[in-house]
């Protein structure tokens, strides 16, 4: 589909910088500058009804507003959608619908408060939904897995400046579609589900990839965009693995360097860059 007939929602384009440069002292009692990761707050409204508040960065409030109506699945259409307005100086993002949201109250009054880094919220019950998914089951290849660790390594940009951010990337074989950074790993994966919907990109070929933990929210999130495979450099849940098992996820933690661990989908792994036995007993030693 080529890009002009895509539909897309009259939006705001806010995005602002993610970092701001202050003065430190170091441990020798000198000044020295540095960056530190600016986090914001931002109301979404629906139809001028308040929702919620998101804590982010603000460098991609749209995306991260339109991922989050479709991860929480209270907009099942992105034609339903009219508008996506952020205004700063509120602190606020008005979005008006066609019709309305159907059954809002009710969707709302089933609120979780999951672990993500400044609290997610998920509304409504989300794992209705997982029983109706049939996630596609890939053969990942072992150096595919290396030479996309090799490049995300490229592009944290925030964190390289300033830390305090979790990263999520959505990656097709070795190549990174969208890379986003915010305060909390939710709201990253939420806006790329937000850059998945807009552009109309299918997540049954690619990777999802996250600096933090792999919970129960970030496998549920990730099955229901679509994405069979989850990577993280950081550790999984026994909550996120059970899910994981339940929905067919390969779920990939602690990447880093040429260090994995496969907690689901092992079978589906071409081990076809196994490092030298020399290397890892010298690693394993380290630590």
């Amino acid at each position: 589909m080529d890009d002009t007939d895509l539909y897309r929602p009259h939006m705001t384009e806010a995005g602002l910088h993610a970092t701001n440069e202050v003065s430190a002292l170091n441990e020798f009692n000198q000044p020295v500058d540095s960056h530190i990761a600016v986090e914001r707050a931002l109301t979404l409204y629906i139809d001028k009804r308040e929702i919620v508040t998101l804590m982010t960065l603000g460098n991609a409030p749209e995306l991260l507003v339109l991922g989050w109506l479709r991860n929480q699945r209270l907009v099942k259409e992105i034609e339903q959608i009219k508008s996506i307005q952020v205004d700063w100086e509120t602190e606020s993002v008005a979005v008006t619908t066609r019709d309305g949201i159907d059954n809002l109250d009710s969707r709302l009054s089933k609120k979780t408060v999951t672990t993500g880094c400044g609290q997610g919220t998920v509304f409504g019950n989300l794992m209705d939904e997982l029983d109706a998914i049939s996630l596609p089951r890939p053969a990942l290849k072992q150096s595919l897995i290396y030479r996309l660790l090799n490049h995300l390594n490229d592009v944290n940009d925030i964190y390289r400046q300033a830390g305090a951010v979790h990263g999520c990337a959505l990656c097709h074989a070795d190549q990174i579609d969208c890379f986003i950074e915010d305060v909390g790993r939710h709201n990253a994966v939420d806006a790329i589900a937000g850059f998945m919907w807009l552009n109309q990109v299918h997540g049954g070929e690619r990777i999802f990839y996250t600096t933090g933990r792999l919970t129960s929210e970030m496998v549920i999130k990730v099955a229901l965009m679509g994405v069979p495979v989850l990577l993280s450099r950081s550790g999984v849940t026994q909550m996120g693995l059970d899910i994981a098992r339940r929905m067919g996820v390969i779920l990939i933690a602690r990447a880093k360097g040429r260090h994995f661990l496969v907690y689901q989908g092992g079978e589906q792994i071409v081990y076809d860059a196994i490092p030298p036995k020399i290397a890892h007993s010298a690693r394993m030693r380290v630590s």
